[in-house]
């Protein structure tokens, strides 16, 4: 298979949500784990003050439009304490409309994440957040598994190596959704 077969069956019969717009009504913005401690990792290919100060304008238009913003955060599970800078950067908590707290790699397993989605009417989500490969990416499996239609902000998550962010990103997100810069990401009639 040649990068044109796989790129041209990318997302196949798959439309966009972006076309022509997202519904605020029906689309959350999904944030995850940009913990302290997260944050201040070492990313690429995008820095961690970078992806959250990019996550946050996401949250900013989201709220504007009336679209839910929900941010979840690991608690590692077994320890009697977590590590400390484990809770959520102050302005992600603050910009939440609902906070999910997971206890494995993706968000869905075992968190009220679905339910809380399901109650506000949504099927569409904007994922974002650190790290691409491991909890975004998990994440965003299983929202393709439970049919919600997904839309990747590229500049909005990073990984601990640019190899393992361009892989989900070039390889395995079209394969779920749309891959977008963040500054694409709009809502029907702006």
């Amino acid at each position: 298979m040649t990068d044109h077969d796989h790129f041209s069956r990318a997302g196949a019969g798959r439309e966009s949500p972006l076309a022509p717009g997202l519904d605020p009504a029906r689309t959350a913005l999904v944030l995850i784990d940009l913990m302290e401690r997260i944050v201040a990792l070492p990313l690429a290919p995008h820095p961690g003050p970078e992806v959250l100060d990019t996550s946050l304008g996401l949250a900013r238009a989201f709220r504007a439009a009336g679209a839910p913003v929900v941010a979840v955060r690991v608690q590692r599970p077994g320890v009697p304490e977590q590590p400390a800078g484990s809770g959520l950067v102050a302005a992600v908590g603050q910009a939440a409309d609902a906070v999910v707290v997971k206890h494995t790699v993706g968000a869905f397993h075992d968190t009220c994440l679905h339910d809380e989605l399901r109650q506000r009417g949504v099927t569409t989500l904007v994922v974002a957040g650190i790290a691409t490969n491991m909890g975004v990416e998990s994440t965003a499996r299983a929202a393709a598994d439970l049919d919600y239609r997904l839309v990747f902000a590229e500049d909005a998550m990073s990984a601990l190596t640019a190899a393992e962010h361009d892989a989900s990103v070039r390889l395995d997100f079209p394969r779920f959704g749309t891959v977008v810069r963040s500054a694409d990401v709009y809502f029907a009639g702006t």
